[in-house]
């Protein structure tokens, strides 16, 4: 399976998890689709794109057992709760242990924005905020405050001037 037939795969794979859950199936494709077009223009070699694209499609499957176990489903409890599930998600496609440790490293993270630790990490979190901005309906001081204190690569600066004019 190459990596295109992988990733469709994981979404696919996403989207039974959160079936009857439209928002956060339409939450996912975007953000894995800002983060993929980030990763292109960050010209990020094939194997790190890969592993982005893979936490942008799973970087919230926290979301449903964060509701189920407390009831509420902050940032703090999707990264809590969103590992187990991607390592067993992502077992069931077959990528490789050091792929799934990643990815799951990800998810564990993508709401912690001291500390970003690589390409991944950062395209993660700029395409999540890229569609929260949006989602979430923010002011545009606060989208330009984000901009300037969170987003690092210039493909997201740009996007993030093209959505919102800041």
């Amino acid at each position: 399976m190459n990596d295109t037939e992988t990733l469709d795969l994981v979404t696919r794979k996403m989207l039974e998890f959160d079936k009857g859950d439209p928002m956060r199936i339409h939450h996912l494709l975007k953000v894995h689709r800002f983060a993929q077009l980030i990763a292109r223009q960050e010209a990020l070699d094939d194997h790190t794109r890969f592993v982005t694209e893979c936490a942008a499609i799973v970087h919230d499957i926290g979301i449903h057992p964060a509701e189920a176990k407390y009831g509420r489903c902050d940032g703090k409890l999707q990264e809590q709760e969103g590992p187990a599930p991607a390592r067993e998600l992502l077992q069931q496609v077959g990528l490789p242990a050091a792929d799934i440790d990643r990815v799951c490293y990800l998810v564990g993270h993508h709401h912690t924005y001291e500390n970003i630790d690589g390409m991944d990490y950062q395209i993660l979190v700029e395409a999540d905020f890229l569609v929260n901005f949006y989602e979430d309906q923010l002011p545009a001081e606060a989208i330009r405050t984000a901009r300037e204190k969170i987003f690092r690569t210039a493909a997201g600066r740009e996007l993030c001037a093209l959505l919102y004019g800041v």
